[in-house]
């Protein structure tokens, strides 16, 4: 028999170019005489803790001639004039707790390493006022976003100090809107999950609205100019969850959903443009969606109604019109992951600081949120973007904020 092949090594991985490189020179003790070569180069990754430092302005004052005038030049524009931290160590600190999740009193200890003794109620108004600051911001991304003809809406719960509640914590929510075609995310604070929040935020909007089936989202189906659509991913949920009790018809259920989605990625792997999807959802996925529908009315009158499998089929049943409606448009997706795949920080967050202070710290987190999650969905390095933000917000025109959006940015 033949031996076997030796497995080829990849190697060490790459570092990236962009690095800054020290050189480190290591050579031989005793090389007079001797002829160089070639050189064995090495390179170690390494890190050094981040930096603070002190911009110190020194503006001289000058006397007229005349001793009639002093003469000193005016400080640069600073996000927060009356405060000591630069635009840097305030677009740091919103990084490390909006895009980490690192707490503001983890935070707080690691300056203290450093022997730089910030109060926490200091870091709490960094925040607050730099929040303030780019409000415009956040109001400027709300409008891109709702101008979107096509939108995923999905909900969070967020625990929230409440001075009315001594000893307990308010459940408010979270209501995450994203526009996929432009690839921005909003979100809006709102103290309950009731239906009211939604409809005051989309009482203009007009084009298809894509949710997880939840009921308060039902009234936007009686709108006219608005197509509510669900999501084939929590109906699939529903079927792996039931597997236990029937797998024989969950297989089945899942191998069609599995098909539907093989569909999907061959659109993406071919970068089909939207008339090409269509196409193909037609001839492929539409056939599909008919039969299994059908299948699963049928399945229905032969399962207990209150059996796992029987609550499965009644929820796809109840929505596979309103399932089946992506196969009809080549910008639509199949599911709601879109949004959801921008929930899950928060989720993480949730776990590290535990709560909001309060109402208005929610609604905070959610412009924070709001704007990180948009330049995450453009690969922009949150740091540049925040810092050149907040270094321009002071002088730039309110009526050019659009500039300033992550997506512009970029630009």
């Amino acid at each position: 028999m033949p031996a076997n092949p030796v497995a080829t090594h990849p190697g060490r991985m790459k570092l990236p170019d962009h690095l800054e490189r020290k050189v480190i020179l290591v050579d031989v003790v005793g090389k007079e005489g001797c002829r160089e070569i070639g050189r064995d180069i090495t390179e170690e990754l390494e890190y050094e803790p981040g930096r603070l430092y002190v911009n110190r302005y020194i503006r001289p004052k000058y006397a007229s001639a005349d001793n009639q005038t002093i003469l000193v030049a005016p400080l640069p524009e600073r996000p927060l004039p009356k405060a000591i931290a630069g635009p840097g160590l305030l677009a740091q600190i919103i990084i490390d707790k909006y895009v980490d999740h690192l707490p503001l009193h983890r935070q707080q200890q690691r300056f203290s390493r450093e022997k730089i003794n910030i109060p926490y109620s200091t870091l709490t108004d960094w925040v607050s006022n730099t929040c303030g600051l780019i409000t415009p911001l956040y109001e400027g991304l709300k409008k891109e976003v709702l101008a979107s003809d096509y939108l995923h809406v999905d909900e969070t719960p967020i625990k929230v100090l409440d001075k009315d509640k001594k000893g307990e914590t308010h459940r408010g929510y979270f209501w995450v809107y994203h526009n996929s075609l432009q690839d921005m995310v909003f979100f809006d604070y709102q103290p309950s999950r009731s239906r009211e929040g939604p409809s005051e935020l989309l009482k203009d909007f007009r084009g298809h609205l894509q949710t997880d089936g939840y009921a308060a989202y039902n009234i936007f189906d009686t709108q006219k100019d608005i197509t509510l659509l669900h999501c084939m991913a929590h109906a699939r949920r529903k079927f792996v969850e039931a597997r236990s009790n029937d797998q024989a018809r969950t297989d089945y259920v899942l191998d069609q959903i599995q098909q539907l989605y093989a569909i999907e990625r061959k659109a993406a792997d071919e970068q089909l443009s939207e008339a090409d999807i269509l196409q193909l959802r037609q001839q492929k996925a539409i056939p599909i969606l008919e039969a299994l529908g059908k299948w699963m009315q049928q399945a229905y009158t032969e399962v207990l109604p209150k059996s796992a499998i029987g609550m499965a089929l009644a929820y796809s049943i109840q929505r596979w019109t309103r399932l089946m409606i992506y196969a009809t448009d080549g910008k639509l997706n199949i599911d709601n992951n879109p949004v959801e795949n921008c929930i899950r920080p928060v989720a993480v967050g949730r776990k590290n600081y535990l709560f909001a202070g309060s109402h208005e710290a929610a609604q905070r987190s959610a412009m924070l949120y709001s704007l990180m999650g948009t330049f995450k969905l453009h690969d922009i390095h949150p740091f540049d973007w925040l810092k050149n933000v907040l270094e321009e917000l002071p002088a730039h025109p309110i009526n050019r904020i659009h500039q300033l959006l992550p997506f512009n940015f970029k630009k």
